[in-house]
């Protein structure tokens, strides 16, 4: 496999042609980026009261460590998820880091639901973008489209660009002129 081949696979999201359900990938996208980067604000601020509270109590060796390793996982990964550049590598970080939170909140409070919510709907939506990528209105799309012209389809490209109007224009017949 070329590294072309491997970056362009890296970054080419699942396409679904349709504007509606793009735009609503990349309003879930950038809705979850930016709300996780102050998970990661609050880690930095008080870093040792974390590192005791949290990473001591499931018996991770180096709690200091791990507790930077989080906290820089959620300020930098975050926002790329928002931008939608490097998508997969960045929420797969992230997933990480939510099993462990929900790790944390199973052995600390067993199954209840009211601490492991939030956990489990950020480790979800970041599997989501771990698995399907950023979608089409994202950096990683153009940067595949770039990479390889042809790793996206027509129909994905027109998303990206909104033209309805070249449907229009492509389905009249081409008349021949004498």
């Amino acid at each position: 496999m070329t590294t072309t081949a491997l970056l362009t696979s890296i970054f080419k999201p699942n396409v679904n042609p349709s504007v509606l359900s793009q735009t609503a990938w990349a309003l879930l996208r950038v809705i979850v980026g930016i709300i996780m980067i102050h998970n990661g604000l609050d880690k930095l601020g008080n870093i040792e009261s974390f590192s005791q509270a949290y990473v001591e109590v499931i018996g991770l060796p180096f709690p200091l460590f791990f507790s930077y390793v989080a906290a820089f996982t959620e300020l930098l990964g975050a926002p790329l998820v928002a931008i939608g550049l490097f998508t997969r590598v960045a929420s797969l970080g992230l997933f990480s880091t939510m099993c462990v939170a929900v790790y944390h909140h199973i052995l600390v409070a067993g199954f209840n639901i009211s601490y492991l919510e939030l956990s489990l709907i950020y480790a979800a939506c970041f599997l989501f973008f771990t698995i399907n990528g950023a979608g089409l209105f994202s950096t990683d799309a153009l940067i595949a489209n770039w990479l390889d012209a042809t790793s996206l389809s027509i129909q994905a490209k027109q998303i990206m660009r909104l033209e309805k109007s070249y449907q229009a224009v492509s389905a009249e017949p081409v008349s021949s002129k004498q």
